[in-house]
């Protein structure tokens, strides 16, 4: 589940005394799943009339609202391409900085794929280089980048990167995640301005696209540091990423929804509606994502409660959810980014792992299968 899912949790306490096959296997587990989500959302969602295309559409509007071709398997042959070539692109520049051609194909499928499974044991950290890391970081950022904005730069329209509204915020959200913890680090926990950048922009991007990586215990910097990251855990990659979380798209439009509710009650009469981009947002797109909000909040809260249940202690038994709910892999606490999941008892094994599938396919395209009427009709 771990693996398909592109979470990254592991229960496994010595990855290095693994066969290379089976970590081969993993990181092939998570390359898979994490394209695949996207093929999902874009040919079997929209059976249930509850994501897919509709979402798509909605949440990507401008140059990335429509398909990029009519037929749907030939959308998908396209997004799988851009895949590839990202892919390939980096295992090219991992081996270029000193990485094995193993290590490298396995770091690039997790990468791409914001799944996060590593061959060593101290994950990417255990390389020491500043080299590997930042050309993670940017692949680890372009992952988390809606697809199709990939495939329109090939196309040579790379001005829609910065006509894209969400692409903006999530930049933004990712440039000032990384000056805040920048600063917050500064002097106490690294000495060196590069070193300290480095780490905290590898960590931020890590924690927002949901791949989690880790070349740093974050548990050892400053409280709000870890507030930060664990805040950047709820929004996850764009729509059309392979990244997991409610989605930076989500987050954007609850600002737009709550600044117009806002504006409404100063000027009752007046018309303003919820637009992203040029285009405005349908009530039934809205109702939508206001209704995920409040699920995935109440999912997470329950599952909460459960892992507390099972003996864990409140920060690891949140933390642990919000990891696997939102797809990220290490949480906080005894789940943190040098520890794993090994100790986790059974039942809260088998929760976490619901709340993998959960948080990987939209919560609504597990949850309705509970519902008598989807089975009637």
């Amino acid at each position: 589940m771990s693996g398909f899912t592109t979470t990254g949790s592991t229960i496994l306490t010595d990855i290095e005394a693994m066969p290379p096959s089976l970590l081969l296997w993993r990181s092939l587990t998570q390359w898979l799943g994490g394209m695949g989500i996207i093929v999902l959302s874009l040919a079997i969602l929209p059976m249930l009339g509850v994501g897919g295309m509709q979402l798509f559409k909605a949440e990507v509007p401008g140059p990335t609202a429509d398909r990029l071709k009519p037929r749907i398997q030939d959308t998908a042959k396209l997004l799988w391409g851009v895949y590839a070539l990202l892919t390939g692109i980096e295992i090219i520049l991992l081996m270029a900085g000193g990485m094995s051609f193993f290590d490298g194909i396995n770091h690039a499928f997790t990468t791409m794929a914001t799944g996060g499974f590593s061959t060593r044991n101290a994950s990417v950290g255990a390389y020491g280089s500043a080299y590997i890391e930042w050309v993670i970081t940017l692949f680890m950022f372009l992952a988390g980048v809606n697809f199709s904005l990939h495939y329109l730069a090939l196309r040579g329209r790379i001005g829609d990167f910065i006509r894209n509204e969400e692409f903006l915020f999530y930049s933004g959200l990712v440039m000032v995640g990384t000056i805040l913890i920048t600063l917050l680090n500064m002097g106490s926990t690294y000495p060196g301005f590069l070193d300290n950048l480095r780490f905290s922009a590898f960590q931020v991007v890590s924690i927002i696209t949901t791949t989690g990586f880790a070349t740093a215990d974050y548990e050892l910097w400053p409280v709000l540091c870890q507030y930060l990251l664990v805040f950047s855990m709820f929004i996850g990659g764009c729509a059309g990423s392979t990244g997991g979380g409610m989605k930076v798209a989500r987050i954007l439009l609850l600002f737009k929804h709550a600044q117009v509710q806002v504006f409404r009650l100063i000027h009752p009469r007046a018309v303003r509606l919820v637009k992203l981009g040029d285009r405005p947002v349908d009530k039934e797109v809205m109702q939508s994502i206001l209704g995920f909000f409040a699920l995935y909040l109440g999912v997470f809260v329950a599952a909460s409660f459960i892992m507390a249940g099972v003996g864990m202690d409140l920060p690891s038994a949140g933390a642990s959810v919000i990891a696997t709910l939102s797809n990220i892999g290490p949480g906080l606490g005894s789940v943190g980014p040098v520890d794993n999941f090994a100790h986790v008892p059974a039942f809260g094994k088998l929760v976490l792992a619901f709340c993998m599938l959960l948080g990987r396919l939209e919560l609504f395209t597990v949850l309705v299968l509970v519902f008598p009427s989807f089975w009637r009709k």
